[in-house]
């Protein structure tokens, strides 16, 4: 053997002891795994252009608050409102959810884990009561309510999920209704399902609604859990409400939008749902 074919072995061996010493770069199996959540909950939890959106909706429901408070003809609970409200005391009707309260660390933790939506660990999430407020939100109720607005918070949160959510809302400094219960949670009676346009009208009847705010169509209008167009069609009928007496507050991490493309049927696996997501998109032709 020369001493050049030495020397070249001799080099090709220290490089392979080296290498294995180093890190080896990451392959694209390694990395975290797909998942529908990524993009939605990194906007939502990270981007400041979900924050000033959020500033953006609640800037404009103050704005429109002042509107209602002194226009006695208006509600923003029209199915509901019913005979002479004029003089009635005002108040606001507002979800919980990604409207006032921030959950994304339960949606990063789905994402994560590898999970989806369960009562027991979305439950078990909210008895730690870590939801932060939207931006926005906390100010716009302490307006509201120091103008003399009672805030209902109807939200689709269980009824055994009550007490914890009142005291992390609490801790945030969100009005609490002096001697009135403003929170209404599902089941919480018989007729208190999904839907809350019952509990709209339990409002209506001793308040005029001066403004509702919401990240779901279902926060407006029972009609939330039909087909795309059925949906479509609830929101054209209405669309001079958003804006105005409606509020929308951006949710792209979850809703009735996601669930509509397959109709809401909870039993089809993930990959079917998913295939249902996609079909349902139009595409460009390509060039």
């Amino acid at each position: 053997m020369t001493a050049i074919t030495r020397g070249r072995m001799l080099t090709a061996m220290a490089g392979l002891a080296l290498a294995g010493t180093m890190p080896m770069p990451a392959r694209a199996q390694d990395g975290p795994a797909p998942n529908d959540l990524l993009l939605a909950t990194l906007w939502m939890q990270r981007s400041v252009e979900y924050k000033a959106n959020c500033l953006t909706a609640f800037t404009l429901a103050r704005m429109r608050f002042d509107e209602a408070l002194a226009n006695k003809s208006w509600t923003g609970a029209p199915a509901e409102q019913k005979g002479d409200f004029q003089n009635l005391p005002p108040a606001v009707i507002a979800d919980v959810d990604e409207t006032l309260l921030d959950n994304s660390l339960y949606q990063v933790w789905m994402m994560k884990n590898d999970k989806t939506f369960s009562l027991e660990t979305w439950s078990k999430f909210c008895a730690t009561q870590t939801s932060t407020a939207i931006p926005g939100a906390l100010e716009f109720c302490k307006y509201a309510d120091s103008k003399g607005a009672k805030i209902f918070y109807v939200t689709n949160r269980d009824a055994k999920d009550k007490d914890a959510t009142k005291q992390n809302m609490e801790k945030l400094g969100f009005p609490m209704g002096g001697n009135v219960d403003v929170f209404m949670t599902q089941r919480e009676r018989p007729d208190w399902g999904g839907a809350k346009s019952t509990r709209r009208a339990v409002v209506t009847k001793d308040y005029r609604v001066l403004l509702n705010v919401g990240d779901n169509l279902g926060d407006f209008d029972d009609a939330y859990r039909g087909t795309e167009a059925q949906r479509l069609a609830a929101f054209q009928a209405n669309a001079e409400r958003f804006g105005r007496e409606w509020i929308m507050i951006a949710n792209p991490t979850y809703g009735s939008f996601d669930t509509a493309p397959y109709g809401h049927d909870f039993k089809k696996s993930r990959a079917e749902q998913r295939k249902a997501k996609h079909d349902v998109l139009q595409a460009w032709a390509g060039a």
